[in-house]
């Protein structure tokens, strides 16, 4: 991969200034607990590098994972919790793999990862196992628990799932699943009443484009 423009680091630069903006302004304006505040903020530096394909985002990643399962148990949000751990432990290894493709790339810069995609025929058959995956957990979690919303949070676990393997594995379709995600995200934290992660999420929705824009670029050839 060439060298990262000027530019394009003057939009990163203005983008993750714009995000943590957007966190502090709406903390200002609906106060929640300053750790929906700080998970707010590390979630943005978080995808933002992850959208530049840089390695740091598992940094910030940790970070981000810790905060927000504390907030999903005082939701009583179980299935966000066992994705949060699921995250964690995915995480360690994402490193691992990044920094594989990384030293096999010989790139310039050597902190952003080439990446590949999916062809539409398995994409199919990835979002029809995620609907019938995503229903069942629904049904489960409304059965057997005391879930707040079962169903949101199972429409958004497992997709979440799906989506962190292919970034692991620098698969440009993850932000397919990630915008999905995040929308519904949206919803569910408005409903719970913390502004901060609306924000957030709000914010991935955007970040979600610009990834698939950057990961396009990145694309090793042929992939």
């Amino acid at each position: 991969m060439s060298q990262v423009k000027r530019s394009d680091t003057i939009f990163l630069w203005s983008f993750l200034i714009v995000g943590l903006a957007v966190q502090i302004v709406t903390y200002i304006i609906s106060p929640q607990s300053v750790i929906s505040l700080i998970c707010g903020m590390l979630g943005i530096c978080s995808v933002i590098l992850c959208s530049q394909g840089r390695i740091l985002t598992y940094v910030f990643g940790f970070g981000q994972i810790l905060t927000y399962t504390y907030i999903c148990y005082t939701e009583s949000l179980y299935g966000l919790i066992g994705i949060n751990v699921y995250y964690f432990i995915t995480q360690i290894y994402g490193i691992i793999i990044w920094r594989k493709r990384l030293q096999a790339n010989n790139s310039e810069l050597m902190d952003v990862v080439p990446t590949r995609k999916i062809s539409w025929q398995r994409m199919v058959i990835i979002v029809a196992s995620i609907a019938v995956v995503s229903v069942l957990t629904g049904y489960l979690l409304a059965t057997f628990t005391d879930d707040s919303q079962p169903y949101l949070d199972a429409y958004t676990t497992i997709p979440a799932l799906v989506a962190q393997i292919l970034m692991i594995l620098a698969y440009r379709e993850q932000w397919f699943f990630w915008f999905f995600i995040d929308v519904l995200y949206v919803v569910l934290w408005a409903r719970a009443g913390d502004y901060c992660l609306v924000a957030q999420h709000v914010f991935w929705c955007i970040n979600c484009v610009y990834g698939f824009y950057r990961w396009t670029k990145a694309l090793e050839p042929r992939a």
